[in-house]
This record gives structure tokens, C-alpha cells and sequence, in this order.
């Protein structure tokens, strides 16, 4: 008894003492208890013991016990003895006798702690029967049959409560069910005895009916009413009671709930339930519409959303019964509720139906254009309700400083979208243009509903790539009706909800932006609403992507002194805006695709070169004399000053890229690139050499600006390649962490490559990146996945260096292959599968450069010497590589990897088939290539592989690496593992993998 007072005043003191330290010392204790094996007799005690005692009769303790005994179940129960299982299940069936009359909470307790038993019992025989037997003599008993129903309730939720018990596998929860679902005829039975005669005296009806119904859900999701047949399920005494709880206020939301899962389960209760709409909607729906009751009609919205989906096939047929439902569920959509869960629920069932008459083929035109006609009136009505409710109600906080739509109208309208674009195709764009231009948008009278604009512009850009598509245009005057009225209006009338209005209509013109008419009239007024609204953080976006959008289709007539002043403008006031970057990108490109489109090059350059001067001021704060170095000693200063340089370089490169994308389609603007360039490299490399460019942001838009302009020029930069690629890797080297300047490094490779005088200063670079400390300390799989973006970079230029220099520049960088090589077989084993994947690009690319010079029949002096090197660097990295990939084939992430894996693998044999009758043969071999195979997988420690594996893998690989080379070599380049050789090679290496994921874990 004393231990028993013990845990009795524990829980008291955690659930009630006001010191934290003490409740702390309590759950302490309460844990250690509850691990103990005395912990079983104490809490089996507790529930059974009738003796009274102030602390031990507590409401708290019973259920403390309760809940310990489910825990000790769940993680001990394995470990029982039949007899103990035995008596513990009696205990537990007085415990629930007992507490028959509630508290509810800890009846359900412990008929959860009783059905944990029962699945851990599962190997005993047919513990279900025996526990059956036990419940029939518990319902002899007063008020037992209040216990056996909640029991009965509580059993079949086990089975779906995978997370509840892990040690209880999925196997031994197939047999509990099983042997459950066997037990149904009693489980009906019982329940409809508990229908005719009631649970207990001390239960009221209303709580009866819900009992019951919560009982009979947990079977039918369980599938109890699988064993009916299904012609019997509609005329079964339960079904009824389900169907005539629904007219009882206490019971509907539960008989919703059954309803809805069977429906879901048997096939012919939708057409049964469809017959009866006509009575749910007189009898129920309508009277709540009346009343206003969300409950009922949010219940039957979404019972007969489940209703039409489950019978479609008899929608589809467009009768009475399947209108009645579209009809109701219409009633349902357009309930004026004030959150927007109602019509949320009836959405995939009009998904659905209009989905399946657009999918009708060519050959059922007859057939699609009869349910088009059926149908038509129902979703034209449906467009009505749309839009009503995607308006924004009243509760909307116009003065706030956050302007946000409600979080359920948000979540609606993203729902929403794929049924408009259905509903435009259904009923065709003409029709549903017609839908919302119905009435006058801007009426006579003064007076505004600026509520409904805003969401019919939501529902017009909704559909635009409908409308767009089959090219049925409608009155844009209206759209720039609305212009001029929200550009008249000053700022401060723009708030709010204004707010939003100003960023839907920047929406629609931004999508509808090539049928806006390209005239002065319309050019000037839209430019300045987009100026107006990139100022407003709320809109900012919208009307940037729309600003672009219109440049696109209006460069024709931009070209007036005036408009292109307001573009200046706009753009010399960006470092004011302080847009987000992807706006101001779309802002800058916008202005420089005009730019680039003015005939006069004179003033194409004048423009430029003003539109890149407030970004080239910002830079030279930062760089020019002492002042950048003086703000150091003022951190909020000096940030943002860097941060408005790093803006500054931005658009830079911004502007670098549109003119990069007009020089592809020939408009010829070399010379206004070389004007930038003369400006902008000077500039960039005082920044280079400078210490603020230890800011990561600002190396990052430093380099992004420079590959742009390296991008853009073309030729004209190469005189600045030494200075520039000295800039990247001294930078690198003194700031190992910013890796953008060996991805600017790369483009420049890649772009002047092929040009044989920059050979020598590609590969010097090489050099000092794989020498770098850095790339040096890249010695394990741990290090790589710290510094993935580290590896990426490194490997991607090594990737490009390889396809891009030639092959003089090759074939002298063997030593460097020699260390970067090893540097990739290293990263390919790291968790990170970037990082992993980029490396093992790196060397499929070299293995193929190896083979395309191998094939040379005839090989120029360059190319043998590249052979040679290839040779010698695989001899010597060959085996570390091969070790490598085996561990890349295992822990969590290794069927990404199966693939290069085997690519790998697969060049590696053709590199040895090539050398067979050559004078590599003693260098690079199949013998060599078995023996690496034969190290790597030896070397794996012991709980990898099973005893004699080894001997039994290599054979059966070296067989697949055979045949895969031989595709290789059969096949065009590029084409590896589509050969049956390559696909039988992957299964292989795809099974090793699979067959040994979890030995890591």
C-alpha cells in the first residue's frame, strides 16, 4: 500500500504543484516507476481495488494506471507469459466493469490498454474468440453492455494504429484482423440489440445513438461490412438506423461519418444513397439553408460529394435523381458561409464530373455534347456561385498593417483554380467570358463594388491560358477603364483592400498582356500604374512579372522620348524601392528589352549607361577611397551598403543578359556591350581585389554579374581572362567558402575552351583550385557532406575543364587528374546526393573522354598522348574509384546512385576491352579490373557482406561489366546502360544495393 500512496501523491504533485522543480521531480520518478516491474501489480491494483482511500480513488490516479498499463503492453508485452496475459485480460475486463459509469476518458484508456493485450496475444490462439467468450459474460451483467460497446469500439481502431505500437509487426496485425472481421455477425448483432433495447439505464438516448454510431464507424472502416453481401447492405437494419440518425441534431455528424465510409466501401450503396437526395434535401438541406445551420449543410455537402463521386458512372447519365444531386450540392456552394469549408467540400466532386466529360474522345462527340447540354446550366450556375464566394467578406481588415486574404479564402482559390480551367473548356470561352462581364464592372452610379471586380479579375486570370489558347479575345477597354481609375487614385486611397484589387488587375494584364492593344493611348497609362504599384510591397511582385509581360509584346511602340524617360525613371529609382531581387530582375529586364530594341544606337547607349548609374554609384561607395572601410566601424551602415551594392551588381547582370539574349537573334549590339564592358570590368575587379568582398552576398552578385557579362561578350572579353580568372582563384583561395567564383570559373571555361592560347591559364587554374586547402581537406564522406556546395562546384568545373580544353591541355593535367579524381570517389560516397552525383559526373566524363580518344583508330600525336594519360592516371586512381562506388552502393541513398554507379563500371570494362590487343594491356586489364572489384568488396567490414559473398559477386559483375562494355563499344556514344548488357549490369547493382541498405542503418 505504501508504494501504492507513493504514486498516488506523484501524480498529484505533477499535475498540481506549483513548484516546477518538484513537478519535475515527480515525472522523474513517475518514469523510473513506470519501468519497473512493480509497476504491473500497482497499476493492475489501482483499477481493481475497491477499497477507498482519498488518494487512490482519484480520477487522476485511475487514469495514470490506466495509460501505464497501455505502455507496458505496447513495449513489454512480447514478454508475457500466457498465464500473466491471462490475468492481466481479467483484470482488465473488471477495470472496465467497474468503471462502466465513467469518466468516459478512462473506460476508453482502458479498453485501449485491453486491445493492445489482445494484438500482442495474437500468437496464442485465437485470443479474439476467447475475449469474446469473456465480453458475452460481461454483458450478463448490470450496465456491462455500456463496456462491451466501448470495448467493441476501441478494437478495430487497432488495426489502423501503426504507430502506436512498433514492435507488433504487420503480419501479426493481418491475422488480428482476420480473426476480428470473423467475429462481425456478433459485432451487428449486438449492435442492433443495443438499438431495440439500450446500452444501460444510465445512458440517454441521444448519447446511446452516438455510441453506437461510433461504434459501428470503427467496424465499417475496419470492413465489417465486407462479409455482407453488398444487395443486402441498403436493406440492413444498421444501414437504416445510420440513414434515420441523420434527422437527429445530436447523432448527424457521426452518421455522416458512416455514411461517407461506406459509401466509399460498396458499390451499390452510392446508387441506393442517390435515390434518396430528393428526401435529404427536402427533409434536411433546404430547412437548413433556411435556418442557416453549417453543420447540416456542411455535413451533406459532403455526403453527397462522396455520393456522386462513388456513383459518377450514373451522374454521367444525367437523370433526375443525378440533377436533383448537382442541383443540391450547387445549394451547397453558393450557402453564403463565412469561412469557406462548405464550398471547399463539393470541389472534387465537380472536378470529377467536368473532368469526365472534357476526357470524352472524339468518337462520343454525340454522346459529350448531350451531357454538355445537361450539364451546362449547372455549372454556368456554379460559375455564379464561384464567384460569390471567392469574394472577400466582411471580416477582411482593410486598415491593417498586413494586407493577407483570410488563410481559408487563400486555401479556396488555390483549390479552385483547375475547376475554373474545367469549367472554362466545359462551357467554352466565349460563354464564361460572357459569365463575368454579365453585368457592367464599373456601373454609372459612383458608387464601386470593388469587392466583386477583385474577384472576377481572380476568376478572368484564373482561366487565361483557356481563354488565351482558343483565341476568343473580349473588351480589354474594360481593363484599362480600371487602369485609369486606380491610377487616379493617390496612395493613400490605395490601402487595404485596394491593394489587393491593384494586384489582381496586374495579374490579369500580366497574362492577358498580348491582347492589350500596343498604342500610345494605352502605353503610357499602363506604365505608370505598374511604376505606381512596384512601390507597394503588397503588389510589388504582380505588377513587376505584368510590367515585363507588357514590355514583351509593346517594344514596338516604346520608343517615344517620354515613355522611354518613365522608364529611366523607374529604373533610377529601384535603389529607393528596395524590391525584393527577382522583382527588381523583372523590373530591370523589362526596361532592357526596350532598351535593346531602340533604333537609335546613340541613344540606346546614352540609356544604358543612365540606367546603370545609380548601380554603379552604389558600388563605388563601397570601393572608392577610404569611405567603405571607414563604415566598417558602423555595422547597420556598412551592411546596408554592401547589401545595395550587391543590389547594384545584380542588375548589372541583369541588363548583361538581355543584351546576351538580343545578340543570339542577331540585332547586333556589340558595341553597347563593349561600352558596358569598358565601364563595368574595371570597376568589378577594384572590388575583387578588395576585403568587402569577403561578403558572401556581394561575391555572389559579383560573380553572377561577371558570368553574365563574360555570357554577353563573347569574344570582346577575352583580353581580360588572365586578370579575370587571377581575380577567381586568388579569391577562392582566400575565401574557400564562397565556391561562386569556381562556377564563374567554369562558364569561362566553357565559353573559350576551345580556344587553344587560353590552355595553359585554364590549367594553371585548375591546379590552384585542386591545390586549394579546401578541396585538399576533401578526405572523407563526413567532410563532403559539410561542404556540398564546396564539392559541386569543384567537380562541375573539373567536368567542364574536361569537355572544354583541348587536348594538349589534357594530356599535360594528368598529375592534376591524379588528385581530383580521387577527390570525386571520395565525395560520390557522401549522404549528400548532390554532392554524391556531381562527383560521379565528373568521372563518367572523364571515362569518356578516355574512350572517345581510345577508339581513334589512327590517333594524331595529341590524342595519344591524351591515351597515355588516360591509361596512367586509371591505373593509378582505378582501384581507390572502384573501392568507392562498391561503398556508394550502400546505407539510405544508394539507388540514386545505382545508375552512375554502373555507367562507371561500364566504361571502366570498355577502357579494358580497348586495351586488350594494345600496348596498355599490362596497365588497364579485365585481370586488373577483377582484382579491384576483389580489394574493394574484401575491405568492406565484416557485418556488410555474408560469409563467401565476395567470391559469388565479383564473377556474376564481371559477367554484367562484360556485356555492358561490349554495348558500349557496339552502340553510338552517349548511349550508355540502354544495351542489355548495360540494363542487366544496373539490375545487378540495383539488387546488391537493395539487398544491403539496411546493414548501414
Amino acid at each position: 500500500m505504501e508504494l501504492h500512496i507513493k504514486v498516488a501523491q506523484a501524480v498529484h504533485v505533477l499535475n498540481h504543484d506549483s513548484q516546477s522543480c518538484n513537478r519535475v521531480a515527480a515525472n522523474q520518478w513517475l518514469v523510473q516507476f513506470q519501468q519497473s516491474d512493480a509497476a504491473w501489480e500497482i497499476a493492475t491494483s489501482i483499477l481493481t481495488s475497491h477499497q477507498h482511500h482519498p488518494f487512490l480513488s482519484d480520477y487522476e490516479v485511475e487514469f495514470f494506471a490506466a495509460q501505464i498499463l497501455k505502455r507496458k503492453i505496447q513495449n513489454e508485452g512480447h514478454n508475457l507469459q500466457g498465464g500473466a496475459k491471462d490475468a492481466l485480460l481479467n483484470a482488465l475486463l473488471v477495470a472496465a466493469k467497474r468503471f462502466t459509469p465513467g469518466p468516459p476518458q478512462l473506460l476508453t484508456q482502458i479498453c485501449l490498454a485491453l486491445s493492445t493485450l489482445i494484438l500482442h496475444a495474437a500468437e496464442d490462439g485465437k485470443p479474439i474468440e476467447k475475449l469474446f467468450y469473456s465480453l458475452q459474460n460481461l454483458q450478463s451483467q448490470d450496465n456491462g453492455n455500456a463496456a462491451v460497446l466501448e470495448m467493441l469500439t476501441v478494437l478495430p481502431e487497432i488495426i489502423e494504429d501503426q504507430n502506436g505500437d512498433f514492435s507488433v509487426s504487420s503480419a501479426r496485425r493481418k491475422v488480428y484482423g482476420q480473426e476480428l472481421l470473423a467475429q462481425t455477425p456478433t459485432v451487428l448483432e449486438f449492435l442492433m440489440q443495443q438499438i431495440g433495447e439500450g446500452v444501460g439505464s444510465q445512458i440517454q438516448p441521444q448519447d446511446r445513438s452516438r455510441k453506437i454510431l461510433r461504434c459501428l464507424l470503427s467496424w465499417v472502416r475496419a470492413g465489417c461490412f465486407c462479409e455482407i453481401p453488398p444487395g443486402s447492405v441498403p436493406a440492413h437494419p444498421l444501414f437504416n438506423f445510420v440513414f434515420s440518425s441523420l434527422q437527429v441534431a445530436s447523432s448527424f455528424e457521426l452518421a455522416v461519418e458512416v455514411l461517407v465510409e461506406l459509401v466509399s466501401r460498396h458499390e451499390g450503396l452510392p446508387q441506393v444513397l442517390l435515390c434518396r437526395v430528393g428526401f435529404l434535401k427536402e427533409a434536411l438541406l433546404f430547412p437548413a439553408l433556411k435556418s442557416g445551420d453549417e453543420k447540416v449543410i456542411g455535413g451533406l455537402a459532403s455526403l453527397m460529394s462522396e455520393i456522386g463521386q462513388a456513383a459518377l458512372f450514373l451522374i454521367v447519365e444525367a437523370n433526375t435523381e443525378a440533377l436533383e444531386l448537382g442541383h443540391a450540392l450547387l445549394s451547397c456552394a453558393a450557402f453564403p458561409s463565412e469561412d469557406w469549408e462548405i464550398v471547399d467540400s463539393t470541389l472534387q466532386f465537380w472536378c470529377s464530373l467536368s473532368g469526365h466529360i472534357i476526357a470524352l474522345e472524339a468518337e462520343n462527340a454525340e454522346y459529350k455534347k448531350k451531357l454538355q447540354e445537361r450539364f451546362i446550366p449547372i455549372f454556368s450556375a456554379l460559375v455564379d456561385a464561384i464567384l460569390f464566394r471567392v469574394q472577400v467578406n466582411d471580416t477582411f481588415d482593410e486598415n491593417g498593417r498586413t494586407i493577407e486574404l483570410p488563410s481559408g479564402l487563400e486555401q479556396f482559390r488555390m483549390n479552385l483554380v483547375e475547376l475554373l480551367v474545367d469549367i472554362c473548356q466545359l462551357l467554352g470561352p466565349a460563354l464564361f467570358i460572357q459569365k463575368i462581364f454579365i453585368r457592367d464592372w464599373i456601373p454609372t452610379s459612383m458608387h464601386i463594388s470593388w469587392r466583386v471586380i477583385e474577384a472576377k479579375l481572380f476568376v478572368l486570370n484564373a482561366v487565361s491560358e483557356v481563354v488565351l489558347k482558343e483565341e476568343h479575345p473580349f473588351d480589354i477597354s474594360v481593363i484599362m477603364d480600371l487602369v485609369m481609375i486606380l491610377s487616379s487614385k493617390s496612395s493613400e486611397d490605395l490601402r487595404g483592400f485596394m491593394c489587393l484589387v491593384y494586384k489582381a488587375l496586374a495579374d490579369v494584364i500580366g497574362s492577358y498582356a498580348k491582347w492589350i492593344p500596343t498604342s500610345q493611348t494605352n502605353t503610357r497609362p499602363l506604365i505608370l500604374f505598374f511604376a505606381a504599384g512596384i512601390t507597394q510591397p503588397f503588389c510589388s511582385s504582380a505588377c513587376a512579372f505584368g510590367f515585363r509581360k507588357f514590355c514583351e509584346e509593346a517594344a514596338a511602340v516604346m520608343h517615344e522620348p517620354s515613355n522611354l524617360e518613365i522608364l529611366i525613371w523607374i529604373g533610377e529609382g529601384l535603389e529607393d524601392r528596395k524590391l525584393p531581387l527577382e522583382e527588381e530582375d523583372e523590373v530591370v529586364g523589362a526596361i532592357s528589352l526596350i532598351l535593346c530594341s531602340v533604333p537609335d544606337k546613340m541613344l540606346m547607349h546614352n540609356m544604358f549607361a543612365r540606367l546603370l548609374s545609380p548601380s554603379y554609384v552604389t558600388v563605388g561607395k563601397l570601393i572608392n577611397g577610404d569611405h567603405g572601410h571607414a563604415l566598417r566601424h558602423n555595422p547597420s551602415i556598412y551592411t546596408h551598403l554592401v547589401t545595395t551594392a550587391g543590389k547594384g551588381l545584380n542588375r548589372i547582370g541583369t541588363v548583361f543578359s538581355y543584351l546576351a539574349s538580343h545578340l543570339s537573334v542577331g540585332l547586333g549590339l556589340d558595341e553597347s556591350i563593349f561600352a558596358l564592358l569598358e565601364a563595368f570590368w574595371p570597376m568589378l575587379e577594384k572590388l575583387l581585389m578588395s576585403d568587402h568582398i569577403e561578403s558572401g552576398s556581394l561575391s555572389t552578385a559579383a560573380c553572377r554579374a561577371l558570368t553574365l557579362a563574360i555570357q554577353a561578350s563573347g569574344h570582346n572579353f577575352g583580353p581580360l581572362l588572365p586578370q579575370v580568372l587571377d581575380s577567381m582563384s586568388a579569391n577562392f583561395l582566400k575565401f574557400s567558402s564562397h565556391e561562386c567564383y569556381m562556377r564563374t570559373a567554369s562558364v569561362i571555361v566553357e565559353e573559350f575552351g576551345s580556344k587553344e592560347e587560353y590552355g595553359p591559364l585554364f590549367m594553371s587554374t585548375f591546379e590552384r583550385f585542386t591545390c586549394s586547402p579546401s578541396v585538399m581537406a576533401l578526405t572523407s564522406s563526413y567532410i563532403c557532406d559539410q561542404e556540398p556546395d564546396l564539392v559541386e562546384a569543384y567537380t562541375n568545373f573539373a567536368s567542364t575543364y574536361v569537355r572544354s580544353c583541348p587536348k594538349e591541355i589534357l594530356a599535360a593535367s594528368g598529375s592534376l587528374f591524379e588528385v581530383s579524381l580521387p577527390k570525386a570517389g571520395i565525395s560520390c560516397t557522401a549522404l549528400h546526393r548532390g554532392a554524391a552525383l556531381s562527383a560521379m559526373s565528373y568521372m563518367n566524363c572523364f571515362l569518356e573522354m578516355g574512350i572517345c580518344v581510345l577508339v581513334e583508330a589512327e590517333a594524331s600525336i595529341p590524342a595519344r598522348s591524351v591515351q597515355d594519360m588516360v591509361m596512367r592516371v586509371i591505373s593509378v586512381c582505378g582501384e581507390g574509384v572502384i573501392s568507392n562506388l562498391v561503398y556508394a552502393l550502400l546505407g539510405v541513398s544508394a539507388m540514386s546512385r545505382v545508375h552512375k554507379c554502373a555507367t562507371i563500371l561500364q566504361q571502366l570494362g570498355a577502357m579494358c576491352r580497348l586495351s586488350e590487343r594494345r600496348e596498355w594491356k599490362g596497365v588497364v586489364c579485365w585481370e586488373m579490373l577483377q582484382r579491384w572489384l576483389y580489394s574493394a568488396l574484401h575491405t568492406l567490414p565484416g557485418e556488410y557482406l555474408k560469409a563467401g559473398e565476395v567470391e559469388c559477386l565479383v564473377p556474376y559483375w564481371m559477367k554484367g561489366v562484360a556485356a555492358a562494355a561490349s554495348d558500349c563499344l557496339n552502340m553510338e556514344m552517349n548511349s550508355h546502360m540502354r544495351g542489355k548488357g548495360g540494363r542487366h549490369l544496373k539490375r545487378l547493382l540495383r539488387d546488391f544495393a537493395d539487398n544491403h541498405r539496411n546493414l548501414t542503418s
